[in-house]
């Protein structure tokens, strides 16, 4: 697809319920408000398309810049571009769409050990981000990988800025729920860290308890595993 057909298409998805839900999300108002459904629809016809990617990003536009997240190749995102996207962001909700991207790519660990000392609040948030999608991810990084950056959250998660500390958070659930050995030092961690306050705005979103998340999911990870 060109670009001008795939822009005048996200502009006719747009719905005024979407973009008043997105705003109260801190999207600013460069938006059509489109659902993640049919931008999921989009990415299915375009497929992989990095040129096109680059050119919807520039637009500036929020929901064009979800589906450049999605269509754009991550081998094809060097350090060049994922540092000039990363400057861009200005809300949690393409943040989230962008660290799955860069989690894809291959300077992943490099960006977080960079993007999680950024004084940006999204740089930043991104970079816990992608470290608790490598945490998520079943094989690759041992254990102790890790283990440093659960220190540096239990150091500096309360005196962070506000979506970081959120990020911070998901990333120690992520972790404390990769194995039985960093389960057990996540949860001791997150007792002693308390309680996360996270300000969400206008919206019903709640920054979850680790402790018990972290609890739960590993016991229902073990149960999967029972005959």
């Amino acid at each position: 697809m060109e670009y001008k057909d795939v822009m005048a298409e996200l502009e006719s998805m747009g719905t005024v319920q979407n973009r008043k839900v997105y705003a109260r999300h801190g999207v600013g108002e460069n938006m059509f408000g489109v659902s993640y459904a049919n931008i999921g629809k989009l990415k299915k016809k375009i497929k992989v398309d990095q040129a096109l990617a680059e050119k919807l990003w520039a637009s500036g536009n929020h929901d064009a810049r979800v589906l450049a997240t999605m269509i754009a190749d991550p081998t094809g995102m060097d350090e060049r571009t994922l540092e000039a996207w990363a400057r861009d962001l200005d809300n949690y909700v393409v943040t989230d769409a962008f660290s799955s991207l860069a989690a894809l790519t291959p300077v992943a660990r490099k960006k977080i050990q960079k993007w999680t000392r950024a004084k940006g609040e999204w740089v930043c948030t991104t970079g816990w981000n992608l470290l608790a999608r490598l945490a998520d991810a079943p094989r690759g990084l041992p254990d102790y990988y890790f283990e440093p950056h659960l220190e540096a959250i239990e150091s500096q998660i309360h005196a962070s800025k506000n979506r970081v500390r959120h990020a911070m958070n998901m990333a120690l659930i992520s972790i404390g729920t990769r194995s039985n050995h960093l389960e057990k030092k996540a949860v001791a961690m997150a007792k002693r860290i308390g309680p996360v306050e996270v300000d969400h705005g206008e919206t019903s979103c709640k920054t979850p308890d680790a402790e018990a998340y972290i609890r739960k999911t590993r016991e229902y990870r073990k149960k999967k595993k029972e005959p």
